[in-house]
């Protein structure tokens, strides 16, 4: 016999609820969304007059969210900017080519899908069993950046929120031995992209709810039957353990990110340590006599 699984809560609670509570939540969500990403807009200096923004569209819930709410601002920014939401079919099995376009037609948005079979490539050089998510998102990034340079987009959007970046520190301070992150807004290594992330102040939750609310359309991201980053993993569980055991806590190191204290590290290469507490005129320090380790050559005895 089979066995029926109960509903899990939040759609319990929904069945419960006032439909125009839920609507007022809905609207409630909406706008903080609003305030967030254009607070980060503002904040970063991500969208100037005359700015043609690119929005990546992959079909998962932040970048959909990153496009809907990009153009609610754009209908009352203080400055014109254009959008086009840009998709890069990788020719994985089972993707849905359909779905992005029918959707971004039904909405009037300018949209442009890139055709490039890096499955084929992905799947040749890696081995069996091993994730593909690097390899493929290096082509996926090369693929979008070339047609930005090609069509003279000035901005390019990209979904990542406030959890990515927060999850992104902790990989770099504990798997690279590196205090870095994912900025809100970057040049690209070459200088010839302006990369931003609106959703920097966006928590995770907020977005699933608010994809749910518009009904997105979500492509699922495991048609390639990859597996997600372990590292990465292993960093959510440990941030969702944290959040569990003290609530805010994600929101604390998200904002400590934006209040780097170089003084208070131990960067020579951002902070003059060398100099400090020295007087006017006085020498530096001889690096090599420290490292030498203080060995001197032998005192001949006195005669």
């Amino acid at each position: 016999m089979s066995t029926v699984l109960p509903l899990p809560e939040p759609t319990l609670r929904r069945r419960e609820r006032d439909p125009r509570a839920a609507r007022l939540d809905a609207n409630r969500l909406a706008k903080r969304l609003r305030h967030q990403v254009g607070r980060a807009i503002a904040d970063f200096g991500m969208i100037a007059e005359g700015d043609r923004v690119m929005v990546c569209l992959s079909g998962g819930k932040d970048s959909y969210t990153l496009l809907d709410i990009l153009l609610q601002l754009q209908k009352k920014a203080p400055v014109s900017f254009s959008i086009t939401a840009v998709n890069l079919d990788q020719k994985q099995p089972g993707f849905p080519e359909h779905v992005l376009p029918d959707y971004l037609r039904s909405i009037g948005v300018d949209h442009h899908i890139i055709e490039q079979d890096t499955y084929s490539v992905v799947s040749r050089v890696v081995p069996e069993g091993k994730t593909m998510c690097s390899l493929c998102s290096r082509l996926r990034r090369g693929a979008l950046y070339s047609y930005a340079a090609e069509h003279g987009y000035t901005r390019i959007a990209l979904g990542h929120h406030r959890d990515d970046m927060v999850a992104t520190f902790f990989l770099n301070l504990f798997f690279h031995a590196k205090l870095s992150g994912m900025p809100p807004k970057l040049l690209s290594d070459d200088g010839r992209h302006v990369v931003i992330r609106p959703l920097a102040y966006v928590r995770e939750d907020d977005i699933a709810a608010y994809a749910e609310a518009r009904a997105f359309p979500i492509i699922p991201c495991n048609l390639c039957g990859s597996q997600e980053n372990l590292q990465r993993k292993q960093v959510q569980r440990m941030m969702a353990q944290w959040e569990r055991e003290s609530p805010g806590r994600i929101e604390t190191i998200a904002r400590a990110l934006g209040d780097i204290r170089p003084s208070q590290l131990a960067d020579p290469k951002l902070f003059d340590f060398l100099a400090l507490g020295t007087g006017a005129g006085t020498a530096l320090p001889d690096a090599h006599a420290w490292l030498s380790g203080g060995e001197q050559d032998p005192v001949a005895p006195a005669s």
